[in-house]
């Protein structure tokens, strides 16, 4: 199929097979046993293949369209074999994916059209926030952009130690107070900052605590405000970050964020160490956010552009 041209370096693509095995692996053990002793797409293999979507963290909702889609295809073809329904997976899928702007990008990219650059980072703590953060300083690095990190996560003293390793790890400059400080006090001076050295991107971390809504809804409303003091349309980008792993869950923290924040992009991570990849998918379609970072293993290279075509080749490889 023309959609599944080779996109990224051999290198690349192999970090991301490698980081979707344990994923794949699950998946087609699951649909061998879907299809097994089955010679054509039918009524049992597509209510065994439903089982194996949900199963493998695709969600209901993205499971049905599927589903419906395959049905459309058997319907018009008449007669599919099920060898076949690896590619036709595929590429309903890709098509799926191409319904929502996520996963077109092919690198790491900012727009030229906006300096600085100004990326508000949220997530639950644990969920791999900071580490997305100190590999996105890195990858815009390489680029030759200049980066600042501000570290608005002033609940947790740990937080904005973290994000202080990364700062000195991939040698960009960090604006931090103490734990405790006013998180918006902390965006306000970074984005000034980033401002004075001429930055091209500025990432803010923020606070994760979800436990409740409307504390976290007021705090980042206010470091957005306090933001355009400085930069009037910042931030350029609310980018949310997601532990893939913990499957279900990822698609309900998404729910919780997007009710209390405009979220506009997303970031799943810890794909490499789980079964549950599907997920991505699910959460790209359910949400009609796009997915713009995937995090395949723990190196530092290993924080990757979504690109749905390189995914989905990868995963029904």
């Amino acid at each position: 199929m023309s959609l599944f041209k080779k996109i990224f370096s051999s290198e690349k693509k192999e970090t991301l097979d490698k980081g979707l095995e344990k994923s794949k692996t699950s998946f087609f053990s699951k649909l061998s046993k879907a299809v097994a002793g089955k010679s054509k797409v039918d009524d049992d293999v597509l209510d065994n293949l439903e089982e194996v979507l949900v199963t493998s963290d695709v969600g209901v909702k993205t499971t049905i369209k599927v589903i419906e889609r395959i049905e459309d295809r058997v319907a018009k073809d008449k007669y599919l074999g099920t060898e076949e329904l690896n590619q036709i997976l595929r590429e309903e899928i890709a098509g799926l994916l191409s319904e929502t702007n996520s996963g077109e990008a092919t690198d790491f990219e900012i727009p030229k059209d906006k300096k600085p650059y100004v990326l508000m980072v949220v997530g639950v703590n644990g969920v791999g926030k900071t580490t997305t953060i100190g590999k996105l300083a890195y990858q815009f690095n390489k680029k030759g952009l200049k980066v600042v990190l501000g570290a608005a996560d002033t609940f947790r003293a740990a937080a904005i130690d973290q994000l202080q390793v990364w700062a000195d790890r991939v040698d960009v400059p960090i604006v931090k107070q103490d734990m405790g400080s006013d998180p918006a006090s902390v965006a306000f001076d970074t984005l000034q900052s980033g401002v004075n050295q001429d930055a091209d991107v500025i990432i803010i971390d923020t606070a994760g605590r979800l436990h409740n809504k409307v504390n976290l809804m007021n705090e980042l409303t206010k470091v957005k405000r306090v933001m355009q003091k400085v930069i009037g349309d910042a931030p350029h980008d609310v980018l949310l970050v997601l532990d893939g792993s913990t499957g279900q869950n990822a698609f309900e923290q998404a729910k919780q964020f997007t009710a209390a924040t405009e979220v506009t992009s997303l970031a799943v991570t810890k794909l490499d160490g789980t079964a549950k990849g599907g997920v991505v998918i699910g959460i790209s379609d359910q949400f009609q956010i796009p997915v713009k970072y995937i995090g395949v293993g723990e190196g530092i290279e290993d924080l990757q552009v979504f690109n749905k075509y390189e995914f989905v080749d990868s995963f029904f490889k």
